[in-house]
């Protein structure tokens, strides 16, 4: 027999022999209400199916987006990347929910993707504002909404960087081998610095500030230069300039009225001029002149201290007097600068029977 039913003749068996007292006594009604009871009561147990207790609903924990490589961008949209965690996956009743807060502005809800068979997620296309867009997500299921995730940004920059030059002006003229170019623009911009005559190109980057300096060859006579800044989000700006390689060196010629006189004709006018250029080429003005004859026979005859004017050139005139024997004149110009030192030239005159 199933012990089910082994069970309720066992409790029949007692509850009769109980009721056979209870006769005895006048208690068969108080018997057949209690064996009735505990019987429905035993079957009750039975066949009854214990109801589950409820499974307390916990609010998951926060998602996380994948940083940038570059957060400074100048495409419009971007796609953000993420991961929910890995409990989660396949489970429908979740969403993913994407917050941007752009400068100082307070965040706000910009879309919600059901959470997919994969622990990772994707939402493409999310448009950015220009500036600072900081992006965060949340887990929003059956049990609430979960902390905000870690921030990720994105900067949308959509302006070319300005380039500020110091060091090197359009239609400089340069003594030396290479330029130096120094100047500021958008920092950690990629430089391109190029000789377009010569075909010569060197490379750098600004500073997080901004700063740079970069060096580069050029040749004899005019050099075309282009500067060329890509900021990080791509944005490109171009500057170009022209400079002139010069000679290098302050420059003094002299020249004489005339290079023979007759010593018959004594005494004779002479006049001496000079013109002055600076390392760059350019006529020097303000420089200080001291002009000299050395003549045979006589004691040397000076000038006293001139200046060159705005077209870099000074004369003198003097005579050379009677008594001078024959032979060479010696005809100096000294120029003195404060600026880019001193030099001397020389030409002769030749004093003839």
């Amino acid at each position: 027999m199933p012990l089910p039913f082994r069970l309720l003749f066992g409790v029949g068996v007692i509850a009769l022999g109980a009721g056979v007292l209870f006769v005895a006594n006048g208690g068969i009604g108080r018997v057949a209400e209690a064996v009735g009871s505990s019987f429905a009561g035993f079957v009750e147990d039975l066949t009854s199916t214990p109801a589950p207790s409820a499974t307390p609903l916990v609010i998951a924990d926060a998602p996380l987006l994948a940083e940038p490589s570059e957060p400074y961008t100048n495409e419009p949209t971007v796609d953000l990347v993420g991961q929910v965690p890995a409990e989660l996956a396949g489970d429908s009743t979740n969403l993913v929910r994407l917050y941007v807060a752009i400068g100082d502005q307070d965040p706000g809800v910009v879309t919600e993707v059901v959470v997919g068979e994969s622990a990772r997620f994707l939402i493409p296309g999310v448009t950015l504002v220009e500036g600072t867009n900081e992006f965060t997500a949340t887990i929003f299921g059956p049990a609430g909404e979960s902390e905000p995730s870690a921030p990720v940004t994105y900067v949308l920059d959509i302006k070319k960087p300005a380039i500020k030059l110091k060091a090197l002006k359009d239609g400089a003229v340069v003594n030396a081998r290479t330029v130096e170019i120094r100047g500021t623009t958008q920092g950690r911009s990629d430089l391109t610095f190029t000789n377009v005559s010569a075909n010569t190109t060197v490379s750098g980057q600004a500073d997080e500030s901004g700063a740079f300096k970069l060096i580069l060859p050029i040749k004899a006579g005019v050099n075309t230069l282009k500067l060329t800044a890509t900021d990080p989000a791509g944005n490109v700006n171009v500057k170009e300039i022209t400079v002139r390689k010069g000679n290098g060196k302050l420059t003094a010629a002299l020249t004489a009225s005339v290079y023979q006189i007759k010593r018959s004709r004594l005494p004779e006018s002479v006049k001496l001029t000079v013109v002055v250029t600076n390392p760059d080429g350019k006529a020097l003005s303000d420089a200080r002149i001291t002009f000299s004859l050395a003549v045979p026979g006589i004691p040397v005859i000076a000038s006293k201290s001139l200046r060159t004017n705005s077209d870099g050139v000074v004369s003198w005139s003097t005579t050379i007097p009677k008594g001078s024997t024959v032979g060479q004149i010696s005809a100096v110009a000294i120029v003195k600068t404060a600026d880019f030192g001193d030099t001397t030239d020389r030409t002769v005159i030749n004093l003839v029977k």
